[in-house]
C-alpha cells in the first residue's frame, strides 16, 4: 500500500528516473557537488552541473559514474538516495522498489556495486534490466517475437550492442566508447592542434552544435573560448566542422567496429531478419548528425535513429515495470553475453 516502484536509467551523464503509472518524471545530470573538507554532499543534478569547472578549492564537481559503472560508490548512493527522495516528496510512500539498468559488458563486481548502491539509498527491493533491453523496448522493438532485432545504444559512457529475440538477448557488444570519449577527443585536437585548453562543457556544446560524422549541407563553423597554452591568456578561435569531423572519426569508428564483431557472432537466421528490419539507433549519441548514414555505408545494413533516443532506455525500463513483477531476483548471470 505504502510502496512506489521507480525506474532509473543510472547514465554516465544523465540519470532518468520513471514511477510506474506515471512515466518519466524526472531527468538530471549525473553530478554531485561536494565540500572537499569533510565529502558533506552540497548538491546533485542540474544544480551540481552548473558547478563543474566554476568551483573554488573547497568545493569539488564530479561525476560518480564512469564508463556506465560506478566509480565511486558513496557519491553513486548519495546521489540515488537524493534522486529517490525527489521523486517521493509531496507522497506518503515510505518504502520504494527500484529496477535500474545496467550496461551488459559490466563485472560481477560492477553490477554488484550498483546493487549495493540502490540499497544503501533506500531501496526495498532492486531489479537490474540490461540497457540494450530497455533501448529495445523503449524503441518499440519486437523484441518478444521469433525474429531478430538489433540496437545500437549510445549513452555517455559506454555504447551498447545487441541482437535482441524472444524476449532476451542472444548476442552484445559493449564498448566504453560513446559521448564523453567523443567529447575528450575534441578537447584534445583543440589542445593538439590549436595549443587552447577548453572545458569539457565547450566539447559537449561544440559537439552538439557542428559536430557530424559525413559532411553536410550548410556545414559551418564555430567561435569557441578557451585558455592559450604558450601564454597562459584567455583566447578565442574559429573551430570548423571539418576539423570536428576529423577529432571525432576515431571513436565513431570503434562504436562501428563493435557492431560488425555483434554482426559475426549472430546467427544466420537472425542475420537474415537484421537485414530485413534494419538497425536501431538510440541514446544520445545516435543524434551526432550522419552518424546513421556511415554505419549504413559500413555494414551493408539500413539504420534507423529511433523516435526520442535519449529517452528509449527509461521509456523501456518504465514498461517493464508497467508488466513485470518484482520477484528479488536480482543477480541474474550475465556472462554469457560477454
Amino acid at each position: 500500500m505504502f510502496t512506489r516502484d521507480l525506474g532509473i536509467d543510472l547514465g554516465t551523464s544523465n540519470t532518468f528516473i520513471c514511477v510506474r503509472g506515471k512515466g518519466i518524471i524526472m531527468r538530471e545530470p549525473s553530478v554531485v557537488a561536494y565540500d572537499v573538507r569533510n565529502d558533506i554532499v552540497r548538491a546533485v543534478g542540474k544544480e551540481a552541473k552548473d558547478m563543474i569547472g566554476r568551483t573554488p578549492g573547497s568545493i569539488g564537481a564530479v561525476r560518480p559514474l564512469k564508463d556506465g559503472v560506478v566509480a565511486d560508490f558513496d557519491f553513486t548512493a548519495a546521489m540515488l538516495k537524493k534522486f529517490i527522495r525527489k521523486a517521493l516528496r509531496g507522497t506518503l510512500y515510505k518504502r520504494v522498489r527500484v529496477m535500474i539498468c545496467i550496461p551488459v559488458g559490466v563485472t560481477e563486481v560492477e553490477w554488484r556495486a550498483v546493487y549495493d548502491a540502490a540499497k544503501q539509498a533506500g531501496a526495498t527491493a532492486v531489479e537490474l534490466i540490461e540497457e540494450p533491453m530497455a533501448a529495445a523496448i523503449g524503441a518499440k522493438l519486437p523484441v518478444d517475437a521469433a525474429a531478430g532485432c538489433m540496437v545500437v545504444d549510445i549513452g555517455g559512457g559506454t555504447s551498447e550492442v545487441a541482437v535482441c529475440s524472444l524476449g532476451d538477448i542472444v548476442t552484445a557488444q559493449s564498448v566504453r566508447a560513446a559521448g564523453d570519449k567523443l567529447d575528450e577527443d575534441i578537447v584534445n585536437y583543440v589542445r593538439k592542434k590549436h595549443n587552447m585548453l577548453i572545458g569539457e562543457r565547450t566539447a559537449e556544446q561544440i559537439k552538439i552544435e557542428i559536430g557530424s560524422c559525413l559532411p553536410y549541407e550548410n556545414e559551418g563553423s564555430m567561435e569557441i573560448k578557451g585558455r592559450n597554452l604558450l601564454d597562459g591568456l584567455p583566447k578565442n578561435i574559429i573551430i570548423t566542422a571539418e576539423e570536428i569531423r576529423e577529432a571525432l572519426s576515431d571513436t565513431v569508428l570503434q562504436i562501428i567496429e563493435a557492431v560488425r564483431l555483434t554482426l559475426e557472432k549472430t546467427p544466420p537466421e537472425l542475420s537474415a531478419d537484421i537485414l530485413d528490419s534494419g538497425i536501431t539507433l538510440t541514446g544520445g549519441g545516435a543524434l551526432l548528425r550522419g552518424l546513421d548514414k556511415l554505419m549504413q555505408q559500413e555494414t551493408g545494413m539500413p539504420v534507423f535513429v529511433a523516435d526520442n533516443p535519449m529517452d528509449c532506455v527509461v521509456l523501456g525500463t518504465n514498461e517493464r515495470l508497467e508488466t513485470a513483477e518484482f520477484t528479488g531476483n536480482t543477480f541474474r548471470n550475465l556472462k554469457r553475453y560477454r
